[in-house]
C-alpha cells in the first residue's frame, strides 16, 4: 500500500516556502543520511530552482559511512551544490554550516548586506536539534514526532547571517512507494497515514538484503540460511 501524507499545515508551509524564498540567498536542505534520495523533496526543488543549495546528510551518525560517501560525491558534483555530512547534535556543526554557505556566497557580508538563508527538510529530519546547537539555546521545539515545528522562524547566527526556518514538509503525492516506506521507517510520517507493521516489514525486508550479517549480529539470529526470510522468526528474535 501506497503511503501519501500531506496535511494542512504541509500545504500553508509549501506557500510560505514559495513566497520566502524570493528574498533569500541560499537553501539549505537537511537530509536524512541513512535515505538521501527518498528524503529530497522534490517540491523544494521546484521551488527553489536558481538557487544554490547546501545538503546537510543529517544522522550519519546513523548510516553506512561508506554510502555516505557515495552520496556526498553525487551532490558535490552538481551544478551550484555543496553538501555535507553530520550528526545534528555534534559539536562543531555550527562552524561547518556557515563557513559552507559564506563559502558558496561570499558577497554577502556585513550589517547592511547580511546572508539570508532559508533552511528545509523533511519532517524529524534533525532540524530543530541541529538549529538549536547552532544558536546556544532553546529556541526551536524538538521531539520525536514529526510536524513539530509549525510556523517560519527568523534567526540570527551572526548579525549578518539571517536563517529562516521553516516547518518539515513532505510533498502531495509520494510517487516512488519504497520511498514511502523508508520515510515512514525513518519518523517522516503521521502515525495516522501508516500501518507500522507493514512499515516494519518492509524494512526488515531491506536490511535483510543489504545487510544480513548485522541484522544477525544484533538480534542473536538463526545463523540458519532456511530462516533468513522467514518474518516470523525475525520478529520473534527482534521481540526478545
Amino acid at each position: 500500500m501506497a503511503i501519501q501524507w500531506f496535511p494542512g499545515h504541509m500545504n500553508k508551509a509549501k506557500k510560505a516556502i514559495a513566497e520566502r524564498i524570493k528574498n533569500v540567498d541560499m537553501v539549505i536542505e537537511m537530509l536524512d543520511a541513512r535515505m538521501p534520495a527518498s528524503s529530497e523533496n522534490p517540491l523544494l526543488a521546484q521551488l527553489s530552482k536558481g538557487k544554490p543549495k547546501l545538503k546537510i546528510l543529517n544522522k550519519q551518525d546513523l548510516a553506512d559511512p561508506e554510502r555516505t560517501k557515495v552520496w556526498l560525491e553525487h551532490y558535490n558534483s552538481r551544478q551550484d551544490t555543496r553538501a555535507i555530512a553530520l550528526d545534528s547534535s555534534e559539536t562543531g556543526a555550527h562552524g561547518k554550516i556557515t563557513q559552507a554557505c559564506r563559502a558558496m556566497i561570499p558577497h554577502r557580508q556585513g550589517i547592511e548586506k547580511p546572508l539570508r538563508v532559508l533552511i528545509c527538510g523533511i519532517p524529524n529530519v534533525g532540524k530543530s536539534t541541529l538549529i538549536n546547537g547552532m544558536i546556544g539555546k532553546k529556541s526551536a521545539k524538538t521531539g520525536n514526532e514529526p510536524g513539530i515545528t509549525k510556523a517560519e522562524q527568523r534567526l540570527f547566527l551572526a548579525d549578518d547571517f539571517w536563517l529562516y526556518d521553516t516547518p518539515g514538509m513532505l510533498w502531495p503525492k509520494i510517487i516512488v512507494e519504497e520511498g514511502g516506506y523508508n520515510l515512514a521507517a525513518g519518523g517522516a510520517v503521521g502515525r495516522n497515514a501508516l500501518d507500522e507493521e507493514e512499515v516494519a516489514l518492509e524494512l526488515l525486508d531491506y536490511l535483510r538484503r543489504h545487510y544480513l550479517a548485522l541484522l544477525q549480529e544484533r538480534y542473536q539470529a538463526d545463523k540458519d540460511p532456511s530462516s533468513h526470510w522467514d518474518d516470523t522468526s525475525w520478529l520473534e528474535w527482534i521481540a526478545k
